[in-house]
């Protein structure tokens, strides 16, 4: 029998592995305070709910224009966004590599993430203690780079014991695997982060991706500004960017200790007034939120009807039966086709009717790619 999935029956999502992206930084630079921020139902929107799975993970909403607009088109009975998981993780200092402080914790706890939302103070006050006793954001960012240098260089270390014997005996692949190894124990040896460093697209994915380097991880940069550079940011910031711009990373700034202001407003009403004021239109959290869910490389998908309207979070690239799958494995196991409208055009008809009247709703096969922002009915036989 075809089945076709209209939203009139509201299904579970897998509870697939997620990705997660881990806040790091030294301790005092507000890495806490911007988690809690995110972890705050009221910093979100003024109608999403908020969950924490632990003390320290929290799954926060994605801030997405393009649902509040099918909201206000279709008139659902629930609106549910897509989610990114967010990681605070201990504080990490000199020595972690060496298990110093919390460091053995910490450098588990960040392996276990997919990207990194690296904080940084960028904001001058005498009363916020600082490790290091002055404020200098490129220190601080070079220390925690060296202690996860370290650490991969002891996982490449271990890894060219076993691959040197192997290509001692003229092991061919083991030979190519030492030459792409020594090439990383040299970056690091000269502080350059993995990430940064030139592979092949095979010798990436066949000898770098499986050793889950700590500096292979996908970073963004996030400065903690004060309050009078939150819309323009400040020279701390220029440095930043001087200091990443070959690493192809994202900077973005915001006041933390003014993102932790808003939260505690009640309405969303005050919380708008507030931000007008500081010359926002949007909270600093919302931009690190989506920034965070491009750097796991991640994109939404949408599913519109009466019942419910739903962003569907899918890996940039997936098929239509591995989008169909994130609903429910039936979905992709026995998927025939999928009705796809492109989000412009559902916007600029205002309904799914109009759209098939105007002949833009497409019918894809198991072939197709589906874009961000694609509203998807799924056909499937099970």
């Amino acid at each position: 029998m075809i089945k076709k999935f209209l939203l009139r029956t509201i299904f579970a999502p897998l509870n697939n592995e997620r990705m997660k992206a881990g806040i790091v930084g030294l301790p005092n630079v507000g890495k806490s305070t911007l988690f809690n921020c995110l972890s705050n139902a009221k910093a979100q929107s003024a109608n999403f709910p908020f969950c924490t799975i632990e003390p320290n993970i929290g799954v926060v909403n994605v801030p997405d224009a393009r649902l509040e607009k099918l909201e206000s088109l279709v008139n659902p009975e629930r609106v549910l966004p897509a989610t990114v998981e967010i990681v605070d993780i201990a504080g990490l200092v000199k020595g972690a590599s060496k298990g110093e402080g919390l460091g053995n914790q910490f450098l588990g706890n960040i392996r276990e993430t997919d990207a990194i939302l690296h904080v940084l103070r960028c904001f001058d006050n005498d009363n916020i203690v600082h490790v290091d006793g002055s404020v200098n954001p490129i220190r601080d960012k070079e220390t925690i780079d060296m202690e996860l240098q370290l650490k991969d260089l002891e996982t490449v270390d271990k890894k060219l014991e076993k691959v040197k014997r192997a290509a001692k005996t003229g092991n061919k692949e083991a030979q190519k695997e030492e030459a792409v190894l020594l090439k990383i124990k040299q970056g690091l040896e000269a502080g350059v982060s993995i990430r940064a460093i030139e592979f092949s697209k095979d010798d990436r994915n066949e000898f770098v991706k499986p050793l889950q380097f700590i500096t292979d991880k996908p970073v963004m940069y996030v400065c903690n500004v004060d309050e009078e550079s939150a819309t323009t940011g400040n020279s701390y910031v220029d440095k930043v960017k001087e200091a990443v711009k070959d690493e192809e990373a994202e900077v973005i700034f915001l006041a933390v200790g003014t993102e932790a202001d808003i939260t505690e407003l009640e309405t969303y009403e005050e919380r708008q007034m507030f931000l007008e004021d500081l010359g926002l239109t949007e909270p600093g959290s919302a931009k690190l939120i989506r920034g965070a869910y491009r750097l796991l490389n991640l994109e939404t998908y949408f599913t519109a009807g009466v019942k419910e309207v739903r962003a569907w979070t899918i890996p940039v690239g997936a098929t239509a039966p591995q989008a169909a799958g994130v609903i429910h494995t039936d979905f992709e196991k026995g998927f025939i086709r999928a009705e796809v409208i492109a989000y412009n055009d559902f916007v600029a008809l205002g309904s799914e009717a109009k759209v098939k009247e105007a002949g833009k709703m497409k019918v894809e096969g198991k072939e197709y790619i589906v874009k961000d922002g694609d509203v998807m009915h799924f056909r499937f036989n099970v």
